[in-house]
Order: C-alpha cells, then structure tokens, then sequence
C-alpha cells in the first residue's frame, strides 16, 4: 500500500511542477509579446 501511495504522491507532485512550469511560460510569453506591442507602439 504504501509504494501505491507514494507513486500517485510522486504523480501528483509531477503534476503540479508541470503545471507551474506551464503557467509561468505561458505568463512569460504573454508579457514578451505586451512588450513587443507596447514597444510598437512607440512609434
């Protein structure tokens, strides 16, 4: 039981590093291009 129990802990910690490296990308990506408009926008 325990190897069961510490494989979906694994699992889920798997989970949530994935995650937060999938938001913080994404959240990365979006303020390069609001900086790309707002620098276009100089003009």
């Amino acid at each position: 039981m325990s190897d069961a129990g510490d494989d979906e802990k694994d699992r889920r910690r798997a989970m949530f590093i994935r995650a937060s490296v999938y938001i913080a990308g994404t959240h990365l990506f979006a303020g390069f291009v609001i900086l790309l408009f707002a620098l276009g926008n100089r003009h």
